[in-house]
């Protein structure tokens, strides 16, 4: 079948024509509130991108593996699965990496091994000769004792370690003189930004002044930048935006490129070594094996956007000591989407994607604005010692939870689709759930309050639905409702009623109206009435914000729930007046 002429069936259709379709569709709603994105970034995002968005980016046409880098450091779309290894003896420690690598891991990373020896080292590298290995909490003397195990050595993998040259400059620069081959000693973390609150501008910019503060620092003790370019790796959390995420890899490595570049030095050496880690921040003790899911997708971010080494976290490490079971469905993960799914095969498949593209060119020039800021204020070490740092992420950090609070960021199963059953406290180490902030802690505290609650009275207060009138408008409350409370661990029920009498003659302690506004208030004053001749105090609340919420007061109505309202404050509050203490 000739396909010569196919095309001609599919005339190009112009911009004007789907703007002007766009605009028949909203019927004179605002086109920016409805289909603009405002992102945490500070960022406008349009609902559709086209070839000629790409006219105005800088981004360079270049190659995968060709500088700077900004399709990926490779020419292949291969990246080392990393897994962290938590124990502390050294002996159990090498027999759990051995067992992780025979499972399909390619890259260990020991997190709080206690090496003391050059003994130990060897018991720890033990089966490990092919291996990257990567000591995240490695001090002066674990570097200087890798240094000397590696004199001589041009055979094995890399080494690297989690050390940050900048607590130390005047060790550093002693390390790169004596460095061997396979040894990458220092790592500058953008996780800690990511999970202090950093959005993606942020994270690239703070990571990337840090970078240039390392050079600059090198630079005044004698170091080549060459050098000193070479013996660092960065490390990123990857949250769950999935197209930011992947911009932010590409967007990072064209930059440090480019900075590194400007040294004089040479375009291999200008190459970013990035690791990336499922982020902490938004994993939750409810619904735990969501975490799974928010864990794969993350993944798929890191990957597509390029990082060399991939860390996915154990869904259970936010709030117990990871089992095997955990460990391997972590690992397979990976698996999965190199052997089975494929990812490994291309290099930067999103390459020419007119959305991801216009994405990486807006973090590149944001994230080096937010690095020029840092440089202009006196450097990464200044403002960092300064507090300026941390003030913008307290600044960021607050605006993420609260997005969360409000539930405009979801946390499914948390703070959004929970489910009001499910108990947790026997499987959590207190340990754990605190040890890092984390952007459902608010809603946990609540549901933890009614498990504690339940375990001592035998039940938790019960929240009725209670439904009537219009079909529409009482379903769509009852829903809003239900995921409203269930968030924090109240008992739900939804009923339809025909009566205020049938509501009344229900057991309850709290009852909610699920209904349009203009019948509210009648069957509301009739409730009120009904219960008082039982002799029932049970408190009435209102799903919306109608126009009589002054009369429904008056009529003995104790509250309303809508969009608006603040989910922490109205749930602890209710969870107070039905007995649940904190």
């Amino acid at each position: 079948m000739a396909t010569d002429n196919l095309l001609q069936e599919f005339p190009p259709v112009t911009t004007q024509s789907w703007e002007d379709a766009i605009a028949g569709d909203l019927k004179g709603a605002d086109y920016l509130k409805k289909l603009i994105w405002q992102t945490e970034e500070g960022l406008a995002v349009k609902p559709y991108y086209r070839s000629e968005d790409l006219a105005a980016l800088e981004l360079p046409d270049v190659a995968p593996g060709v500088f700077p880098y900004l399709r990926s450091s490779r020419t292949t779309g291969d990246w080392r699965i990393r897994e962290e290894i938590e124990i502390g003896d050294p002996e159990k420690a090498n027999q759990a990496a051995q067992s992780a690598v025979a499972a399909g891991t390619e890259e260990i990373a020991f997190l709080n091994v206690a090496i003391k020896n050059g003994s130990d080292l060897g018991m720890v590298l033990v089966g490990l000769q092919e291996t990257h290995v990567h000591f995240q909490t490695a001090g002066e003397p674990l570097l200087r004792l890798v240094i000397e195990s590696l004199k001589g050595r041009k055979d094995r993998p890399s080494i690297s370690t989690g050390w940050n040259p900048l607590t130390n400059p005047d060790f550093a620069a002693e390390v790169l003189r004596d460095m061997p081959p396979a040894l990458v000693p220092f790592t500058l973390d953008g996780s800690e930004f990511e999970e202090a609150g950093a959005t993606a501008v942020e994270e690239i910019g703070f990571t990337l002044a840090a970078g240039i503060d390392f050079l600059a620092e090198m630079q005044l003790r004698g170091i080549d930048v060459d050098r000193a370019a070479t013996s660092v790796a960065f490390s990123f959390a990857v949250g769950s935006n999935y197209f930011f995420q992947i911009a932010k890899f590409r967007a990072f490595r064209m930059l440090w490129a480019n900075a590194v570049e400007s040294y004089g030095v040479a375009p291999e050496s200008t190459r970013a070594r990035i690791h990336a880690r499922t982020s902490r921040w938004n994993k939750a003790i409810y619904d735990p094996h969501v975490n799974v899911l928010r864990g794969s997708t993350e993944a798929m971010s890191a990957i597509l956007g390029g990082a060399d080494a991939v860390t996915v976290a154990p869904f259970d490490e936010c709030y117990r000591m990871p089992d095997e079971a955990s460990r391997r469905l972590a690992r397979n993960t990976q698996n999965i989407l190199k052997h089975e799914a494929f990812l490994s095969n291309v290099a930067d498949p999103g390459a020419g994607s007119y959305c991801l593209e216009v994405i990486t060119d807006s973090l590149a020039r944001e994230g080096w604005k937010s690095m020029q800021k840092i440089e202009a204020g006196g450097g990464y070490g200044k403002m960092a010692a300064d507090g300026q740092l941390s003030k913008a992420l307290e600044h960021s950090m607050a605006a993420r939870e609260k997005a969360v609070v409000s539930r405009y960021r979801v946390l499914t199963g948390t703070n959004q689709f929970a489910n009001p059953g499910e108990q947790t406290i026997d499987r959590i180490d207190s340990l754990r759930t605190t040890g890092k902030r984390r952007g459902a802690q608010s809603y946990e505290a609540l549901r933890l309050r009614a498990e504690r609650y339940s375990a001592d009275t035998g039940k938790v207060p019960r929240v009725l639905l209670a439904e009537f009138g219009d079909v529409k408008m009482r379903f769509a409350r009852s829903t809003f409702a239900a995921n409203f409370f269930a968030c924090a661990g109240f008992e739900i029920v939804a009923k339809r009623f025909s009566s205020a009498d049938e509501i009344a003659a229900s057991e309850a302690d709290l009852i909610v109206l699920c209904s349009s506004d203009a019948e509210y208030l009648g069957v509301a004053s009739d409730l009120v009435l009904r219960l008082n001749d039982r002799r029932c105090k049970t408190p009435i609340i209102v799903a919306g914000n109608p126009d009589s919420a002054e009369q429904l007061r008056t009529a003995g109505v104790a509250g309303f729930i809508n969009i608006k309202s603040n989910p922490i404050e109205v749930l602890t509050n209710w969870q107070q007046q039905l007995g649940i203490k904190a």
